[in-house]
């Protein structure tokens, strides 16, 4: 039964969650191996052709349910998920009713596998909102796993520079300690969001920081790794592993020792 269901899942389906300007657009173009924008299509499986997904500057006021294809590797559908920081309940609703409809969905080509939460580390100082508060103490995703993503850790090395900076350090000098500076904040951060949503109802599986997204060549093998690793199907992580085409030392790895 299991191997005749996992003949019947053929996409690998994400649903992304983030702020506005939390590098979401940015994640997926790096996944997929693309600096393209995705085509959109509605529930139906009809293409939009009005939508707009602007890379950084944020995303087009698309639908939940709309499902984003990369055409460099279609075995990807992403929905995108963002608005609800700003509290209304409304936006929130409509999330979580995805979040449970998907999750449980009696069509299996419609159940989503994984859902990133994006966390930009420009707002390091208010990382953990009302808005994590509310989705994790409020949505239950069953058997579906949350990574969370800090994004847009390289801020961190900004902030470094001006604290290092700020203690009287001369400019050479605190180029050669901001890295070891950078770590320590990302520590920091990153052990104060973990105690924060930890203590809530339904915590993340795993925490993951990502460096460099917006290089053109940024390597995406932990975020798969980690996300391969939360699923609690073995069919699903070998879905999501082959569908990550452009990582063979992963498909070697899980070939090896699953």
């Amino acid at each position: 039964k299991a191997r005749e269901y996992m003949k019947r899942i053929k996409k690998f389906r994400v649903l992304v969650i983030g702020r506005a300007n939390a590098g979401k657009t940015t994640i997926l173009q790096r996944v997929c191996n693309t600096v393209d924008k995705p085509e959109i299509f509605d529930g139906n499986g009809n293409k939009i052709d009005n939508a707009v997904v602007e890379g950084t500057s944020g995303w087009g006021h698309h639908n939940i349910e709309d499902e984003l294809v990369f055409r460099s590797n279609s075995g990807y559908v992403f929905h995108d998920s963002s608005g609800f920081e700003a509290g209304s309940a409304q936006q929130f609703d409509k999330m979580k009713k995805f979040v449970v409809d998907h999750a449980a969905a009696r069509t299996l080509q419609k159940h989503i596998h994984a859902i990133w939460y994006c966390i930009p580390m420009t707002d390091y100082q208010r990382t953990v909102t009302a808005a994590e508060k509310k989705f994790f103490n409020e949505c239950d995703t069953g058997h579906v796993p949350v990574v969370v993503l800090l994004t847009k850790v390289d801020y961190l090395n900004l902030v470094a520079m001006e604290e290092l900076l700020d203690e009287g350090l001369e400019m050479e000098a605190a180029k050669s300690r901001a890295a070891e500076r950078e770590s320590q904040l990302l520590g920091k951060w990153q052990a104060h969001i973990k105690q924060m949503l930890d203590q809530c109802k339904f915590p993340p599986k795993i925490y993951l920081p990502l460096r460099r997204m917006h290089e053109g060549t940024a390597d995406c093998t932990a975020l798969i790794q980690c996300t391969a690793n939360a699923l609690n199907e073995e069919g699903l992580q070998r879905l999501l592993i082959s569908t990550q085409q452009s990582s063979i030392a992963l498909c070697i790895e899980y070939a090896v020792y699953r």
